[in-house]
């Protein structure tokens, strides 16, 4: 995967990643062609899912989440890292995250916010069924395999985009890009 330049322009109000307005936009784009712009380097995963439809790989900015889909009833999986199990999460699902996403979903529910030149993503539990879930901070250049162990209803969401089911025995595999 190539990552590519963006140049952010806020069409919204918080702007998080988009620090110019339309306006300033406009008067800023004849600097941006004559090459006056730092480039900011952002954490980019690639989510392999192994699922019921065959292997495929999906790029994204943010996050990946694994959650309760209909009939919402709580998700039972494990997490592995470079293929060691290191956990088992009971809930409403797990949210894998870089530095960008951490100041959305994954803080929502409870997760610190990464500066964003750290290399490195934040796994956060959703409403764990548990006194001791917490965030974990962990390096970008490991792999993380979320495994479907029960997971009526579940989903797999990247970036805010529904990715489809899940089932038992699924997959998800999420590496820097």
């Amino acid at each position: 995967y190539r990552q590519i330049p963006v140049l952010g322009v806020n069409l919204g109000r918080l702007g998080f990643l988009a620090d110019l307005t339309p306006d300033e936009a406009v008067g800023y784009l004849p600097k941006v062609l004559r090459g006056e712009f730092r480039v900011t380097e952002h954490v980019m995963f690639v989510c392999g899912l192994t699922d019921g439809s065959g292997p495929r790989d999906i790029l994204g900015l943010n996050e990946v989440v694994v959650r309760a889909g209909p009939p919402f009833k709580m998700v039972d999986v494990e997490l592995a890292v470079d293929g060691e199990v290191v956990a088992r999460f009971l809930g409403d699902g797990l949210i894998v995250s870089t530095p960008v996403g951490s100041t959305a979903h994954s803080l929502s529910a409870g997760g610190p916010v990464l500066g964003q030149e750290l290399s490195a993503f934040v796994i956060t539990p959703m409403c764990g069924h548990t006194l001791t879930s917490r965030p974990l901070v962990d390096a970008a250049d490991r792999t993380y395999t979320i495994g479907v162990r029960h997971a009526e209803g579940a989903w797999v969401v990247v970036d805010g985009q529904d990715c489809g089911p899940l089932r038992p025995g699924d997959r998800v595999t999420v590496r820097r890009a």
